[in-house]
């Protein structure tokens, strides 16, 4: 028995509204339970359409319903009763998602002879009990203007109006209705719609794990693009514009990427069990698997690919469409000043552009911006429209390669890069990247695909934040700042393949730069900074900065002083180049370091002994101004430090600062920072429960620690960590480090799982040190459960260096050579993995 015999028979037999609803609740249940058995028949748009249609379907019964329960025998005709059912928003569209907002207009017209509030309410009690997830409005017929003013989001959603059921005199009542909304001041419509989508697409910028309604290039777009060409046009669809607006081809690239984001929405929804908008990482393999690509990075890639055309689409049309709204009649005669070239305008660092003209080939455009001043310029989407759809042809011409150099001259290079990724070009004038383009990398670390990212990097080039960076990029000469922004713009355009990306990096580099017509003797230079590019994070972040060998066997790949600036820099845009708030202070201070103490090692023929370069620190130290303000016993004993590491990690102001409190210090003080990440620096004569404090504190990801012996009994610490603490908490975390200093305080650390192959202990690292290693599964409070293990057999750590990446922990940690500690290296491994 279907679902409308079964609710006529629960009428013919008085059932009451309980049972009713309660009939309704299973049917829509049973429907929800058959959904994906649906998807796997139908996807896209078509999924789309026949849930809207089921669900028009259910509606149609509940009102039917109504009528028949107050009616009785006696049911007028539906078209003589003044109520319309309409559909709003993506469900008016007849794009309504599985768990969707289902967004219903009620109109009805005032009648003596029909009591419509009652129908209304009682068919609103139905759809509730029944479990429909409703967003719904109810208005006469008379008020629909005057609500259609008070927000623009009603507004728009009655442009996207669609009869469900009702009377056909009422609906077309309303349709007059509508008709006038839409000419209702159009402007204001359209440029709030445009600004409302700015402020969007700011907020939700363009990711790896990508917002499918919000973001950059997802429906909302595409609505924004439906809702302007509905008010000046009328349409009902976009594909009626084909031909007049844009071609036939250029909507059907559109569509097909529109019905990819059709398709992963409703599987995220459908997958989730709820409204899930932002395909995350945890969902993309099953995802993937539902719609039949072989794995998540095909998926994402081809929806990254989806989102820019769509973001291509609906800028250059927008604009076209919106362009008799948007265009300022006054800035005429500042236009004609402005002309560059036929149909081409520069207005105070906008380049304007007809939509009228025909396109220019790739050649003249690329003359035209080498022809404009070298500034941050903005495009406006008329000239997105002619460098998308110019013509290229390959291979590309000497004059091309010409032009493409002169660009990279330029300081200010990343807008028209941007323009040139934006356009869906860039890979046509750069053939190596091809194989990166809309590529995600899943490491755990960039925030941008390949292509992206690489385009940022140039963005951190052009605005150096860090001033010593900076200093050094000034510095360099035309030639190698040319060099740099290739390499830059291409150190990873070997990602992708099997091999090691940054060796077929430097496979692609050399080709690049030969047609950009460097000097020959840059060829090298240039493979070896690829070849390199991740080599000095990675000694930063992972190695000893303070033991020669780590130096010799860094500089020994990286030649020359000048190899090693550059390398420098590349590092720096690389590192901003990742995503908001990468470069940390902690980063940029290890990167310095290592920069400064592979230059002095660089700089000498002879290797530098430890002992020389105490006594270098030693003599800037005693030279320093600050230092001759001690008294002659503060100066010994700030000289008489034992630890060479804490001479080498200091500046000579460091130094003075630190022993400065250090001299105050009666029995412990401490000072907390969170400029950065948060930042503890203690001074302590009185033991300290270092244990206690980091498995407190253990909810912070801790990135480095230092311990010193200074002088007094004094010692040392400085413990710093990635993250900023949350508001309000750092009373908390005071309380914490003062707790710290009762040795009775006990705190239950989880014992984490290592495995011995995972530890290394170098008992030959320095006469003084020894290194250990670890390399495992990251797990919360693992340092604490070190320091801990290293408190109870009596051995201090000098200093430890935290870095984890993939999930991954690769820690190292020098120890203080004493209590026969190499001679118990098996005991103190068998603790630590808890043998």
């Amino acid at each position: 028995m279907s679902i409308t015999e079964e609710i006529e028979d629960l009428i013919d037999k008085n059932g009451s509204d309980f049972e009713i609803s309660k009939r309704f609740k299973f049917h829509i249940q049973e429907y929800k339970n058959s959904l994906g058995m649906i998807f796997e028949r139908n996807q896209g748009k078509d999924f789309l359409v026949i849930h809207t249609k089921t669900l028009d379907s259910i509606i149609s019964l509940m009102y039917k319903t109504v009528l028949r329960r107050l009616f009785g025998n006696y049911l007028p005709m539906r078209s003589s009763i003044p109520i319309a059912f309409i559909a709003l928003g993506s469900y008016g569209r007849e794009q309504l998602c599985v768990h969707s907002d289902i967004d219903l207009m009620i109109v009805y017209e005032k009648n003596e002879g029909y009591n419509t509030a009652a129908i209304i309410e009682k068919f609103l009690y139905l759809a509730w009990d029944a479990g429909l997830k409703l967003g719904h409005r109810v208005h006469e017929v008379g008020d629909l203007l005057s609500a259609s003013r008070e927000d623009i989001t009603i507004k728009t959603a009655m442009m996207e109006s669609r009869l469900i059921i009702g009377s056909p005199f009422t609906w077309s009542a309303t349709q007059n209705k509508l008709t006038a909304i839409r000419h209702d001041n159009p402007k204001a419509f359209i440029l709030a719609k445009i600004e409302e989508a700015d402020i969007r697409r700011r907020k939700f910028p363009s990711s790896m794990q990508p917002q499918i309604k919000e973001g950059v290039g997802g429906l909302r777009d595409s609505q924004l693009l439906y809702w302007i060409a509905k008010t000046i046009y009328g349409v009902n669809s976009l594909k009626e514009l084909s031909d007049q607006l844009f071609s036939e081809e250029q909507y059907r690239e559109y569509r097909i990427a529109l019905e990819l984001l059709f398709r992963v929405r409703s599987a995220l929804h459908l997958l989730s069990g709820k409204q899930q908008d932002q395909l995350v990482l945890d969902y993309m393999p099953r995802i993937a698997q539902m719609l039949g690509f072989s794995d998540e990075r095909k998926l994402v890639s081809k929806l990254l690919e989806a989102q820019w055309r769509i973001n291509n689409f609906t800028q250059i049309y927008v604009k076209k469409m919106a362009r008799i709204y948007l265009n300022d009649p006054t800035q005429t005669a500042a236009l004609r000043a402005g002309r560059i070239q036929k149909g081409f305008y520069a207005i105070e660092g906008t380049l304007y552009s007809s939509y009228n003209i025909p396109t220019p080939p790739i050649e003249t455009l690329l003359e035209m911006l080498n022809s404009l001043e070298d500034r941050e310029w903005k495009f406006d989407s008329s000239v997105l429209f002619h460098f998308t759809y110019t013509i290229i042809r390959h291979p590309l011409k000497v004059k091309t390669y010409t032009f493409l150099r002169k660009l990279f001259e330029r300081d200010h290079l990343y807008v028209i890069m941007k323009l040139l990724y934006d356009a869906g070009i860039l890979h046509h004038l750069i053939g190596a990247f091809k194989k990166v383009l809309h590529l995600p990398q899943f490491d755990g670390y960039h925030t941008y695909p390949v292509d992206l990212h690489s385009i940022k990097c140039i963005e951190a080039l052009e605005s150096i934040k860090d001033p010593y960076v900076e200093t050094l990029y000034t510095q360099l000469s035309a030639t190698d700042k040319l060099l740099l922004k290739a390499v830059i713009l291409l150190h990873d355009t070997g990602k992708g393949r099997k091999q090691d990306h940054s060796e077929v990096g430097t496979k692609l580099i050399v080709p690049f730069i030969k047609n950009l017509k460097l000097p020959s003797l840059q060829y090298e230079r240039a493979a070896l900074l690829v070849r390199n590019h991740v080599l000095m994070t990675h000694v930063a972040y992972r190695e000893n900065l303070y033991h020669e060998k780590t130096l010799y066997q860094f500089m020994s790949k990286i030649k020359t002083p000048e190899n090693l600036k550059l390398l420098y820099i590349l590092t720096y845009a690389d590192v901003n180049g990742v995503g908001p708030g990468t470069y940390t202070g902690f980063g940029a201070n290890l990167l310095h370091e290592l920069y400064e103490a592979s230059l002095e090692i660089a700089s000498q023929n002879d290797r530098i002994t430890d002992a020389i370069k105490r006594q270098n620190k030693e003599k800037k130290l005693t030279n320093d101004p600050q230092f001759g303000e001690l008294s002659k016993i503060e100066q010994k004993k700030v000289l008489a430090i034992e630890s060479n590491l804490f001479f080498f990690k200091h500046t000579p102001s460091e130094i003075i600062n630190i022993s400065k409190e250090a001299f105050q210090c009666q029995t412990f003080t401490y000072q907390l920072d969170i400029e950065g990440g948060l930042v503890i620096h203690i001074y302590r004569k009185i033991p300290l429960n270092l244990g206690y404090l980091l498995g407190k504190l253990s909810y912070l990801d801790v990135a480095s620690m230092d311990i010193f012996t200074l002088f007094d009994g004094i010692k040392y610490f400085k413990i710093e960590f990635l993250q900023r603490p949350r508001e309000g908490t750092m009373e908390q975390i005071e309380m914490i480090v003062e707790e710290a200093f009762d040795m009775s305080k006990k705190i239950d650390l989880p014992k984490p799982i290592i495995k011995p192959s995972e530890i290394t202990l170098d008992c030959d690292h320095s006469i003084h040190y020894a290194q250990l290693n670890l390399n495992t599964t990251n797990q919360r409070g693992l340092l604490a459960y070190f320091v801990q293990c290293f408190d109870e057999a009596q051995i201090n750590i000098a200093t430890a260096k935290i870095h984890t990446n993939k999930n991954m922990a690769r820690d190292h940690f020098l120890i203080e050579k004493q209590n026969r500690m190499c001679d118990n290296a098996r005991e103190i491994i068998a603790k630590l993995v808890g043998e």
